[in-house]
């Protein structure tokens, strides 16, 4: 009955993401937008600066966003079924709430992740140029394994949210930093204190790190570190998550 259940709303999110083809397109917009802007206007500036290329760097990057992006925004999904009645009918079903939110949350990543693969491949047309076919699979992990830790953060936040502008409100605090102090647009070395603790305490931080080491063959905490903190960071907000999904009223 759990593994049912959890993967028929597992379906359900992707069958969502597939039906809606201007939601594919349009969640590409802002990944490539960077990747171009940032790849070919820096570039030339970061290969001054002794740093190689540019789009190397910064692709690995780019394929975070968009996993971070559409991870923790598959949580409006949550307020957008209590507003019109749908979540009511999900929680009162006879399952538990914690296969409820798993079948959600793995929905979700899947969903994150495609996004991400979707970026990597269109990557490649820019110039982009993988390190090691060997390590490509671990790549993909990394993706799956960041889109579930932002997908149980977004969870985690909707469940105690009841209107969309709180949400959108609280996202935009909480993604734009989570994004910008990760590593994504500029190498870790020679940071102020300041900053290199805040990018240190940064879950988006490591998982970055490691797609970097998968696709590029170059990591600034060590692989080793990455998985830790990964696996670590999937393990607690999926217990957040849990534990505030079990309190949501409908």
């Amino acid at each position: 009955m759990t593994l049912s259940v959890i993967y028929i709303l597992w379906l359900r999110q992707i069958k969502r993401y597939f039906r809606s083809k201007a939601r594919i397109v349009g969640s590409l917009g802002q990944p490539l937008l960077f990747l171009l802007a940032f790849g070919f206007g820096f570039g030339p500036i970061f290969q001054k600066a002794g740093q190689g290329n540019y789009i190397q760097f910064l692709t690995p990057g780019i394929i975070a966003m968009s996993i971070l992006f559409t991870a923790v925004f598959s949580g409006i999904e949550i307020i957008w079924d209590r507003q019109f009645g749908f979540l009511k009918e999900t929680l009162v079903a006879p399952v538990s709430r914690l296969e409820i939110m798993l079948g959600r949350t793995l929905g979700g990543a899947t969903v994150a992740t495609l996004q991400g693969v979707i970026v990597f491949v269109l990557s490649l047309f820019v110039g982009f140029h993988i390190y090691s076919l060997i390590a490509l699979p671990f790549a993909f992990i990394f993706m799956f394994f960041m889109a579930l830790l932002f997908t149980a953060l977004g969870t985690a936040i909707a469940s105690v949210l009841k209107d969309m502008q709180g949400f959108q409100l609280i996202m935009n605090f909480l993604i734009m930093p989570i994004f910008f102090l990760s590593g994504a647009l500029f190498p870790l070395d020679g940071l102020p204190k300041v900053i290199e603790v805040i990018v240190r305490c940064n879950p988006l931080s490591y998982g970055i790190d490691a797609l970097r080491a998968a696709l590029s063959g170059v990591a600034h905490f060590g692989l080793l570190n990455d998985s830790i903190f990964l696996f670590v960071g999937v393990v607690v907000l999926l217990f957040a998550g849990s534990f505030l999904f079990s309190k949501i009223e409908a």
